[in-house]
């Protein structure tokens, strides 16, 4: 048996197609029905990789019954929230208003004309089904007073944030501005485990990315530390695959020990350029085995044939969390023989085992140097122990069920990880990660344009779903630093035609920010836009620097002030909720600061670009050509007979200079000085 959830391009969407429930996808056919029928709609909304997803499923959604009862009384409605993430903004922002905890799944009760009443989250049956029963009596016995509170709803979705939140502000200090969000950050900070004194714990790069820039200005040793603290306890819990590569979505735990084991594409995108720059500033080699192990995992499990990435995996296999990533302690020694004990004791694996059913998830207590003193190892021959021993257990743990794995491939999440990919590629100069970047690329332009047009997602076809804000945002960023690790000026000029697009379709000239969907969206009861970082940031904070750096590149100070405008009307936010505000604190402090713009001309320009770019240059901007180019910053820039620099801000350029030597010099000049 099968329901009409059969024909869906969504991983997500296709688990629920063999429910009982007569599930609808959003669009005309259902909206229709529940108008016509004067049902009320049910919205569940999850994804692929949701643990209480697929519990709520498995609970409520297979049994007969309880299906009966939702046909009969309701329009059910099936949304995966990755593929549709505009319905879940809209709903999630209702269920909050009613003062519930928002999350996933998500279970939303609408009226025929999509006004919100009534939400939750998981349920259990007995819960699900006497809920399922009282909503139905209530619209069919208290309509009015239902209608009256999705009114209320309805009213507050269309409140815009922009309005809520916006403020003027006049010209302010910047070094009295990025104190005040470092003091802040820091009221937070975990001191002994690195990243913010809570439980469970993201990661959220782009704190930490904000936190290096504004080491980088000031000097502030403990800012820097505290980062570095964070990466390298991050990278030795439980959160990082250290067999495979890879983060987790989450610590449940203070300690990055036990994650709830999904891996996101979306994370590990972000992770690659953090880990990157940390690189470019501490010449970590921790770090740089973090970044190429984790390029491995994602070639060898998340990426398609035809160089798309997919979405994520899995927290469970054989209906058990994490068990394909642990292991026992008589695995351990059966596999590595003579090595198992010290493999063991790096690793922190016990007889009885440090998690759950005397399994071991693999964690470090140890730094290696600490490590290798207290078990007095050689550290090149412990080097290739663990080396083997990792293959091993790689090897064995493959042949294992594995996690489901979402392979959907989504235009915003893969344009993220093309942006890890060249920010690696920056720092170790290193052409793999650049191809497997320029391989994606072509791959969202074969199948998920047309035109200046995109598509939000792609299952053996592209859906039919257009692109949404973040993913024109994502790829306009994705193909800007196309540009500046190849100097190739097709990149450039398809960033700046797509921005051109998205100005068009998304920007709202009343308000000064982008709209999440464009002006031809199908039916919704609002369009939102989205302003607060989150694990991901922003789409309208990616357009802010989208705008400030092609703005600075092709020389358009209209788009610059745009920029400026939008980052300035939530300043008071930037200082005052840095938590939420991470990637604006980036920009914010990119346009006070002032970009250096480095501009390189001749027959060398990519050796110079290749030693300046391992260099952490957090507000230099890249720019070159061999021979002629259009742009306009280039226009005037000659080699006069051997390979030459010009750093410069505000077209204002430093004396020319032909090494990479001189050209760091003036950059870290310019970087240190204020504007």
């Amino acid at each position: 048996m099968s329901n009409r959830l059969i024909h869906s391009t969504s991983p997500y969407l296709l688990q629920h197609a063999h429910n009982p429930v007569d599930w609808f996808e959003w669009g005309k056919e259902a909206l229709e029905k529940a108008r016509k029928e004067d049902k009320p709609i049910l919205v569940s909304i999850g994804y692929s990789s949701c643990h209480w997803c697929h519990v709520m499923e498995r609970e409520s959604f297979e049994n007969h019954d309880i299906a009966n009862v939702m046909n009969e009384h309701f329009v059910c409605i099936k949304v995966d929230r990755e593929e549709r993430p505009d319905i879940d903004q809209i709903y999630m922002d209702s269920v909050q208003a009613m003062g519930v905890n928002g999350g996933w799944p998500l279970n939303v009760f609408l009226t025929p004309e999509q006004k919100p009443f009534f939400g939750g989250t998981y349920f259990t049956p007995q819960a699900w089904v006497q809920i399922l029963t009282n909503i139905n009596r209530a619209f069919i016995g208290n309509r009015t007073e239902i209608e009256s509170t999705a009114e209320e709803l309805r009213l507050h979705l269309h409140r815009s944030d922009v309005e809520r939140f916006r403020q003027n502000h006049g010209d302010t200090d910047l070094r009295q501005d990025i104190e005040g969000i470092y003091q802040k950050l820091a009221a937070h900070f975990d001191t002994r485990w690195g990243g913010m004194d809570r439980a469970p714990k993201f990661i959220m790069p782009s704190v930490w990315q904000w936190l290096l820039r504004y080491h980088h200005i000031t000097q502030n040793e403990k800012a820097l530390q505290q980062v570095l603290l964070t990466l390298r306890k991050v990278g030795m819990g439980g959160i990082y695959d250290q067999i495979g590569g890879g983060f987790a979505r989450y610590s449940v735990d203070g300690e990055w020990f036990a994650p709830h084991f999904e891996k996101m594409l979306y994370d590990n995108a972000q992770l690659l350029s953090l880990y990157a720059e940390a690189y470019t500033l501490t010449g970590d080699n921790e770090f740089k085995t973090i970044v190429y192990d984790t390029f491995q995992w994602l070639q060898r499990e998340m990426t398609s044939t035809a160089g798309g990435f997919y979405s994520a995996l899995d927290a469970d296999s054989e209906g058990v969390e994490g068990k394909y990533y642990c292991w026992t302690s008589d695995e351990i020694n059966t596999l590595l023989k003579e090595n198992a004990a010290a493999v063991s004791s790096y690793y922190s694996i016990s007889p009885q085992g440090n998690w759950e059913h005397g399994l071991n998830i693999l964690t470090r207590h140890h730094t290696d140097e600490v490590f290798l003193a207290k078990e007095k190892l050689d550290p090149l021959q412990w080097q290739d122990t663990l080396t083997r021993s990792k293959d091993i257990l790689l090897h064995e743990r493959g042949k294992r069920i594995k996690p489901g794995l979402d392979d959907k491939i989504i235009t915003a999440w893969n344009a993220m990880m093309i942006v890890g990919l060249t920010d690696a590629c920056k720092a170790f100069a290193d052409k793999q990660f650049l191809n497997a970047a320029i391989r994606n690329m072509q791959f969202l332009e074969n199948e998920l344009m047309v035109g200046t047009k995109l598509y939000r997602s792609f299952k053996g076809h592209r859906s039919g779903v257009e692109g949404f804000l973040d993913d024109y945002a994502y790829v306009i960023q994705a193909y800007i630093r196309l540009y500046e690790v190849t100097f190739n000026e097709y990149w450039i000029n398809r960033a700046a035609l797509l921005l051109e697009f998205t100005l068009d379709k998304f920007f709202d000239a009343a308000e000064g920010y982008f709209f999440y969907t464009g002006s031809d969206a199908e039916e919704l009861i609002t369009r939102k836009k989205e302003i607060f970082d989150n694990v991901i940031p922003s789409s309208n904070a990616i357009m802010a620097h989208n705008l400030l750096a092609l703005g600075t590149i092709l020389d358009r100070d209209d788009w610059k002030e745009r920029a400026a405008t939008m980052t300035a009307s939530f300043s008071h936010l930037i200082k005052g909720e840095p938590n939420y505000m991470s990637y604006w604190a980036i920009v914010y402090t990119s346009i006070r600061k002032g970009l250096v713009e480095v501009a390189i001309v001749g027959d060398d320009l990519h050796d110079i670009r290749k030693n300046l770019q391992q260099h952490f240059y957090p507000f230099a901007l890249y720019f070159g050509t061999a021979d002629t180019s259009t742009l306009p910053l280039l226009s005037d820039k000659t080699a006069n007979g051997q390979s030459t620099v010009y750093v410069c801000r505000n077209k204002t350029c430093q004396l020319p200079v032909h090494t990479a030597k001189e050209a760091e010099e003036q950059i870290r000049r310019l970087q240190a000085s204020n504007r």
